[in-house]
């Protein structure tokens, strides 16, 4: 079974930075594509980032420039930059990876529990 644990969130000042982290832990055969969602009270869930297994990345317009998604294969770990945060950045984010558990399987999609990100005076 792969688990994803996610840290990094709290509480910031608008302007600030954060670094989100997210591990996957388990029977990891390979890992494909990977990325960041969020969800804020009474918004709609909304890709933040992907990254793919090759490095590719995308992000939504609303963070692009000033968010940088991140992977080190080695440690089967992503990241997510945040800089020049905005009150309307406030939002859980969760975090996803695709999963091969063997070489013969398909991907599966694997989701972290899940972190806090508020950006307040």
């Amino acid at each position: 079974q792969v688990q994803l644990v996610e840290s990094g969130g709290g509480l910031v000042q608008p302007g600030g930075s954060l670094r989100l982290s997210c591990a996957a832990s388990g029977n990891i055969f390979s890992i494909n594509d990977m990325g960041w969602y969020r969800q804020a009270p009474g918004k709609q869930r909304e890709l933040v980032a992907g990254i793919s297994s090759g490095g590719a990345t995308n992000y939504a317009d609303s963070v692009e420039g000033r968010f940088t998604i991140s992977r080190d294969n080695a440690k089967n770990t992503m990241y997510l930059q945040m800089n020049s945060l905005k009150p309307e950045d406030t939002a859980v984010y969760n975090c996803y990876m695709n999963v091969k558990v063997r070489s013969y399987s398909v991907d599966s999609p694997v989701w972290g529990q899940g972190t806090q990100v508020t950006v307040s005076a």
